[in-house]
């Protein structure tokens, strides 16, 4: 298999509160909208966001985002509404979680303090 790319695909209810949800929460808006039921964030060069309202493309789910400053983030969430939970001291990061509108859990991490075992 040689992969191209990898998006996180997310089921919403209401794609357009959604999309002003996620809006906030990226710091700007989708780069794409290929179709009425979904919008898709270019997050770096080999991944992704997308949000569909159709269940044949996504169901609930989890992302991670990695983060250079958790501090800073959730300052800048709260501003805008968003309240990240308590900090969750790990093994490897620092996480703050949180629910989107539509339950889905969305975990921001700092980057891991050192590199994971190997598999």
């Amino acid at each position: 298999m040689n992969l191209q790319k990898i998006y996180t695909s997310l089921l919403t209810t209401d794609l357009a509160a959604a999309e002003a949800w996620y809006t906030k929460l990226l710091g700007r808006g989708p780069d794409h909208r290929p179709m009425d039921t979904l919008v898709q964030w270019e997050l770096f060069d080999q991944g992704g966001l997308m949000l569909s309202s159709s269940d044949e493309i996504a169901g609930k789910g989890v992302m991670f985002l990695y983060v250079d400053d958790l501090a800073s983030e959730r300052i800048r969430l709260q501003g805008l509404g968003i309240s990240p939970g308590d900090d969750i001291p790990g093994d490897y990061s620092t996480l703050a979680q949180l629910h989107d509108p539509d339950g889905n859990l969305i975990t921001l991490a700092t980057p891991p303090s050192r590199p994971f075992p190997p598999a």
